[in-house]
């Protein structure tokens, strides 16, 4: 279905709402579990005045003299009709007035202005509503799927992202209110255009679009790729293609303990030694394709396959990103602000981004493969203010909903820890949830370093010491003779202590070994 925006600029009134929603649209592909793809190029609600009206009334000016020195808001004392023009539009039921005597002459004073037409305002609003808890409840069900060419204001804003999977044209916005309206609100000109509201630079940064096309013809191809992964209707079969890639075939690319790009290990890439040869990855040749790339980008999000077979993945990036916050015009105090974000951290944007993916895979009815290598989630003060807590138990939600196989795989050198165990812990969903690990993996619930922290003090270095140093042993033997004299002992004791000191560096190293070998896959 799509919106019209040469009828009535492709707003939503009363006869097109229930179309949206009943017989002919979005009950009927959710009757049929069919995908339900919507085109936006909408103004919102319907905006309508009563044009019966517009040309008769009249005003009862408060000074009729000289209404140029009243101030506007004080000028008049209301509106009007004449008994002649009252008889013209009251068999239409188009107004209520209350019949007055005023400067001499009856007047019907308008109280309530209902309008001739069907639908001129509130009434619009309804069917709004109505629209969109329609787009919440087909989300749930079956695909939906958006293309956003042109505009999306008001009720078409919320009905894209109702339906979640968005793919926005270039030169198209996803607003609520004008930028002529906001500059009226605010008393000056402070937007220049909807762009700057709702353009790609806004809406694909923060995860509203999902996607984005140069024009119409690659959108409207977009969502022919999409749906190329997902069934033609709800339970049917996944749609497995021959690829030309051999499920046995080598995982060419191996990560490496330096940070990396994590697509690599999806897509694979040319080799750096040799230009002209490819390193395959994890799924099949060049069938990964990224969602959502500029939002959180501490996680990497998007549909592949494997073996032919269509899934939803989740990836971890390893470097360090940036995430941009524009400043707002509206402001003039506030300015652009560029925020570093580590690699294998959870934030509270991508663990939203994470719990959202997994809500779309799991309703593609798509098998999910997390690579997982997040060493916690951050919580620091501004990423618990900013509900970090909140959005990484959303995951869990997401993972316990999910009605398809899951699989998390621990890849090489990545590791799993503390909280972000937790959330993607196969017991979480047992039926579906399963979890691999590379040999050249680890998982606990601190890294080593912070294992020792707590867990294996300087007293207990000092007892391994004289354990196993031959310097050590000597020494402390010597401190056990009952015929030492308080100088000779006090002697040891330094010598002891001085050894212990050169030897705590290493020492502390064998500690982080012994820890890390409690976080192997064995």
């Amino acid at each position: 279905m799509s919106s019209d925006i040469t009828y009535k600029i492709g707003s939503s009134g009363l006869a097109e709402d229930p179309f949206f929603h009943g017989q002919k649209a979005s009950e009927k592909a959710r009757r049929e579990g069919l995908p339900r793809i919507f085109v936006s190029a909408n103004s919102g609600a319907r905006i309508g005045l009563a044009e019966e009206i517009k040309h008769l009334f009249k005003v009862a000016w408060n000074d009729p003299s000289d209404i140029e020195k009243v101030k506007a808001s004080e000028g008049f004392k209301y509106l009007y009709l004449t008994p002649v023009d009252f008889k013209k539009v009251s068999a239409m039921n188009s107004v209520h007035a209350e019949l007055i005597e005023d400067e001499g002459e009856p007047r019907y004073k308008i109280i309530d202005i209902i309008g001739r037409e069907e639908g001129l305002g509130v009434e619009n609003l309804r069917g709004s509503g109505m629209i969109a808890g329609e787009s919440s409840i087909a989300y749930n069900e079956i695909v939906t799927i958006n293309l956003v060419t042109c505009r999306a204001i008001g009720i078409g804003a919320y009905l894209v992202r109702l339906g979640q999977r968005t793919i926005q044209v270039e030169n198209s916005h996803i607003i609520l209110t004008g930028a002529g309206a906001l500059n009226k609100v605010l008393g000056k000109e402070v937007y220049t255009s909807n762009n700057q509201l709702g353009g790609i630079q806004i809406m694909y940064t923060n995860g509203v679009t999902h996607d984005v096309t140069a024009d119409d013809f690659d959108g409207v191809y977009k969502i022919i790729q999409w749906l190329s992964y997902m069934p033609k209707c709800k339970g049917s079969p996944l749609p497995i293609l021959e690829t030309g890639d051999p499920i046995d075939r080598e995982v060419e690319f191996v990560p490496t303990k330096a940070p990396y790009d994590p697509r690599w290990m999806l897509n694979g890439r040319h080799n750096p030694d040799d230009k002209n040869c490819w390193q395959k990855g994890f799924f099949d040749h060049k069938s990964f394709h990224e969602i959502l790339q500029p939002w959180a980008q501490t996680v990497v999000t998007g549909r592949a396959r494997l073996g032919g077979i269509p899934v939803g993945v989740i990836c971890v990036e390893t470097r360090t990103v940036e995430m941009t916050i524009p400043a707002d015009p509206a402001n003039l105090d506030s300015e652009t602000k560029v925020i570093q974000q580590a690699g294998q951290v959870w934030f509270p944007d991508s663990a939203y981004k994470t719990a959202q993916a997994i809500k779309d895979f799991n309703r593609e009815e798509l098998p999910l493969m997390i690579f997982a290598n997040w060493r916690g989630f951050s919580g620091g003060m501004k990423d618990m203010h900013d509900q970090v807590l909140k959005f990484g138990s959303y995951i869990v939600d997401a993972l316990t909903e999910y009605n398809q196989p899951i699989m998390i795989y621990i890849p090489p050198y990545a590791e799993l820890r503390g909280g972000a165990w937790v959330v993607v812990d196969p017991t979480i969903n047992l039926t579906h949830m399963e979890m691999y690990a590379d040999e050249l993996s680890r998982g606990g619930v601190l890294e080593p370093e912070g294992t020792v922290e707590i867990k294996f003090w300087r007293k207990d270095l000092e007892k391994t010491m004289q354990r196993l140093d031959k310097t050590c042993i000597q020494i402390v033997e010597k401190l056990t003779s009952p015929q030492l004299n308080p100088d000779e002992k006090a002697e040891l004791q330094k010598r002891l202590a001085a050894r212990q000191e050169k030897l705590l560096p290493m020492y502390h190293q064998v500690a982080i070994q012994f820890a890390d070998l409690h976080d192997t896959p064995g």
